[in-house]
């Protein structure tokens, strides 16, 4: 299996596959109405980590709420936030640090939900060889992609004392996992561990996010132009996102978007879908924290300015910045999908 790191290959993404999702039939839109259509991309090829949009388009919720959403699949020729400077697309996936890139670089965009309280980003080694914390990872050779060296990679050597000495190059597969038990590498939490577990390893694995790491992760960004002069459009597309992540995680008639998923990434199968689905759970990727109240999407001002001064302080980010230009709670913290 290609093990895929997502926010490695967030950085790498430019160009697009135009994936238009059919819409199920029965969707209870006027005759009469025209829909608004709208186009999200997303950071990587159609997988569970996605399911929630996947489930607005298939179930007819983005139809409800008067949009057709042509959902564009990322890939490794992509840049979303490049598509969305360039206007290309309406919407797109993408992560807290990219907000605060707004803010720093004075560009007229902002985030408007987070999808994933939690950054799915992980460290994993193998069971039963003596490494039982991130305590236990300081001094240890560990496998690490280039944009982790500027992402998590800063708040571990912060946190636990790790030192830039202690990278190894991480060739995005398994192999050198496996023939090392002794091995460390990142990963995402709802994959790699999964290809591990496939090639015959028991995995450990440790979501850096649980040791205070406050990335926001499957952001939705768009433009201040949009935000500003559509704004119901904009409310219609986040509440219709929110009820489709709501009624994915609770796996609700999902069959037809994970069959979407499959037919646009043929590397999907029921097993990795299962397994995303249920990892995703078990560690409140989408459903902790603030969203627990709040609704999926959740995201508050305390959060955004401990991250920003997190990263500031690992020197990742200039002191004065404004963490507040990178966001807007406009349209989210409005208890959609819950009952």
């Amino acid at each position: 299996m290609r093990t895929r790191y997502r926010f490695e290959r967030r950085t790498l993404l430019t160009g697009g596959i135009g994936l238009a999702l059919a819409a199920v039939p029965g969707a209870r839109v006027p005759l009469a109405q025209s829909l608004d259509k709208v186009s999200f991309q997303t950071n990587w090829r159609a997988q569970a980590e996605h399911g929630g949009y996947y489930q607005a388009v298939a179930a007819g919720i983005y139809r409800r709420h008067g949009i057709e959403c042509e959902i564009r699949m990322g890939g490794p020729q992509q840049n979303p936030s490049q598509l969305l400077l360039a206007g290309r697309v309406d919407f797109i996936m993408s992560n807290g640090f990219q907000a605060l890139n707004y803010a720093r670089e004075n560009l007229p965009f902002l985030t408007i939900g987070a999808i994933m309280q939690k950054d799915p980003q992980v460290l994993m080694t193998h069971a039963g060889n003596g490494i039982n914390s991130f305590e236990d990872m300081k001094g240890r050779p560990i496998l690490i992609g280039a944009s982790g060296r500027v992402t998590y990679w800063p708040f571990l050597k912060a946190k636990f004392g790790f030192t830039d000495e202690q990278i190894r190059p991480y060739t995005f597969n398994v192999g050198p996992f496996m023939a090392d038990r002794m091995a460390i590498q990142q990963g995402f939490i709802s994959s790699e561990p999964f290809a591990a577990q496939q090639a015959g390893a028991t995995p450990r694995v440790f979501l850096i996010a649980d040791a205070g790491y406050q990335n926001y992760q499957t952001t939705i960004d768009a433009s201040r132009r949009i935000v500003t002069e559509k704004k119901d459009l904009v409310q219609r597309f986040v509440n219709a996102t929110i009820e489709g992540w709501t009624a994915y995680m609770k796996g609700e008639d999902v069959g037809a978007a994970n069959g979407a998923i499959k037919r646009d990434n043929p590397e999907m199968d029921d097993a990795k879908i299962a397994y995303a689905v249920r990892v995703m759970k078990e560690a409140g990727i989408v459903q902790s924290g603030d969203a627990l109240q709040l609704g999926i999407g959740a995201m508050t001002d305390a959060r955004w300015k401990s991250f920003y001064e997190g990263m500031r302080d690992v020197g990742l980010y200039p002191a004065g910045l404004d963490p507040a230009r990178a966001y807007s709670l406009e349209f989210v913290n409005k208890r959609v999908g819950l009952t």
